[in-house]
C-alpha cells in the first residue's frame, strides 16, 4: 500500500502490529527510448507488488540519485553523493522516530550503491533497527537470470516494461552491439554519450513479453522473500 494512502492515524494503528516499511530509491536519467523515470517508476512498482500481500507501506520513491555518467544527456538529475547519503540518513532518522524498526531500502539505480554502506553504518548506530538494502533488478540472482535469456545492459530489453514505454515512441526491433564497459568507465560524460549514441548499452532493445515477465516475477518474488524473512530481528 502506498504511504500516501495512509493518514497519520492509520499509520499509528499499523505500527501497533508491524514495524516494516519499504523505501524505494530511484533515479532520473536517460534510458534510451524509455522514460527518464525508469529507475524510479519500476522500483516503486516492484516494491508495491512485493509488499501488497503483507500490507506493508511503501514510501514514495526518492526520484533522484548520483548519476554523473549521464549528465551529457538531457534528463539526468545528478545529486552529489554527500547530498544523497544525507537524504537517506534523514529518511532513516524520520522513520525510526515514528516507530519503524525494519526498513527495506529497495534500490533501482546502480549509482545509489553507496547508500548500502551508509545504511549499514546508520544501523550500527541504531541497534534497535534493522536495515536491508536490496537492488530489486540488479541483484545477482536476477541479473544472472536475465543474462541467461539474452545480453543485458543499461536501458536494454531487461528494463523495457510497459510501465516505462512512452506513447508514440517506437523502440527498435533489433539489437545493438554491447558497448565496452571499460571504455564507459574511463569516459567523461561527453565521451559516454558518444559511446552510447542513442542511450542503451547494447543487446536487444526488446524481447517477447514472456521474457520480461519472467524477470519481473522472479525479481518481485525475491524482494518479497527479503521483506518476509530477510531480517536479523523479528
Amino acid at each position: 500500500m502506498k504511504f500516501w494512502d495512509y493518514n497519520w492515524m492509520k499509520l499509528e494503528t499499523y505500527l501497533e502490529t508491524d514495524d516494516r516499511v519499504l523505501v524505494p530509491l530511484g533515479s532520473t536519467e536517460q534510458h534510451g527510448y524509455l522514460s527518464v523515470g525508469v529507475d524510479a517508476i519500476l522500483c516503486e512498482a516492484a516494491a508495491l507488488e512485493a509488499a501488497e500481500p503483507a500490507g506493508v507501506p511503501v514510501l514514495p520513491t526518492v526520484p533522484f540519485g548520483p548519476t554523473p555518467t549521464f549528465t551529457a544527456f538531457p534528463g539526468a538529475i545528478d545529486l552529489r553523493e554527500s547530498t544523497f547519503l544525507a537524504l537517506v540518513r534523514d529518511i532513516l532518522d524520520s522513520l525510526r522516530n515514528q516507530g519503524f524498526r525494519r526498513i527495506l531500502l529497495v534500490n533501482g539505480h546502480g549509482g545509489n550503491a553507496p547508500a548500502e554502506a551508509e545504511a549499514q553504518a546508520w544501523a550500527a548506530e541504531h541497534p534497535d533497527c534493522d536495515v536491508q538494502f536490496h537492488g530489486w533488478l540488479i541483484a545477482s540472482e536476477i541479473w544472472e537470470l536475465a543474462k541467461g535469456i539474452d545480453e543485458v545492459s543499461h536501458a536494454s530489453w531487461v528494463e523495457n516494461f510497459p510501465l516505462v514505454r512512452l506513447p508514440g515512441v517506437s523502440i527498435p526491433a533489433g539489437r545493438k552491439p554491447l558497448v565496452d564497459a571499460g571504455a564507459l568507465r574511463e569516459a567523461d560524460p561527453a565521451g559516454v554519450r558518444a559511446l552510447l549514441e542513442d542511450g542503451p548499452g547494447g543487446g536487444p532493445y526488446q524481447r517477447p513479453e514472456e521474457d520480461t515477465e519472467r524477470v519481473w516475477s522472479a525479481a518481485v518474488d525475491l524482494l518479497r522473500r527479503r521483506l518476509d524473512s530477510g531480517w536479523s530481528r523479528s
